[in-house]
């Protein structure tokens, strides 16, 4: 199958109100400009930002494309992330998110942020564990002053079975939930799924997964 293909398949899989991004990490410009122009995708997503400012150049034409930084974010290259994305799903600690809405905020700047949360212990990955951001959410409500907290986002530990990442993708749905229901901020966004596994993240809840194989055939 080529990218139309690919695209079309996952479309066909998932409810029309979830959020495909397209993760190019491994593609070049051009076959982004493909995927544009070939399916209904706007939203990309890169893991790196130097990746980003090379192809970003080769892409302005495409003014409407939204894009999506999902890789960890480390506090030196934190000033230039804000420039370049609008989305940001890897805010991984308290510091980095106070470092980013002083940022925003100093360069009059609106970005849309998800939390990143462990679901699961795995020393793999970056991320509050739950009990940590539940301790914290006090002081993550006060990063708001150019920043949007909109959601959860998670990445599950490898070698689950399709019933423990449901229970996973569940806990996260639910710890968003929980603390919606008990601050001011609204996290209507669950940013989980990816190509192995965005079914089980879609029947949890999930309004964006993130994509790059199951796209790209990498």
């Amino acid at each position: 199958m080529n990218i139309a293909e690919r695209v079309a398949q996952v479309y066909s899989q998932i409810p029309a109100n979830v959020r495909l991004i397209a993760v190019t990490k491994q593609v070049d410009a051009q076959q982004i400009r493909q995927t544009y122009n070939q399916t209904k995708i706007r939203d990309f997503a890169e893991n790196r930002l130097q990746s980003a400012l090379e192809k970003k150049p080769m892409l302005q034409d495409l003014s409407d494309i939204c894009w999506h930084f999902i890789g960890h974010l480390q506090s030196n290259k934190a000033k230039k992330v804000i420039q370049e994305f609008e989305w940001i799903h890897s805010v991984d600690n308290l510091a980095l998110l106070q470092q980013l809405d002083k940022i925003a905020l100093q360069n009059n700047l609106q970005r849309s942020i998800c939390l990143q949360v462990k679901a699961l212990s795995d020393p793999n990955k970056f991320g509050w564990t739950i009990s940590q951001l539940q301790q914290e959410f006090a002081e993550i409500e006060k990063c708001q002053k150019s920043l949007s907290i909109r959601g959860l986002m998670t990445i599950l530990p490898i070698g689950l079975s399709s019933e423990q990442k449901i229970a996973a993708f569940s806990t996260i749905r639910d710890l968003a939930k929980s603390l919606s229901a008990s601050s001011t901020v609204t996290l209507d966004q669950l940013s989980m799924g990816m190509s192995g596994d965005y079914r089980e993240a879609v029947a949890c809840g999930a309004t964006m997964i993130r994509l790059g194989q199951a796209i790209y055939s990498l």
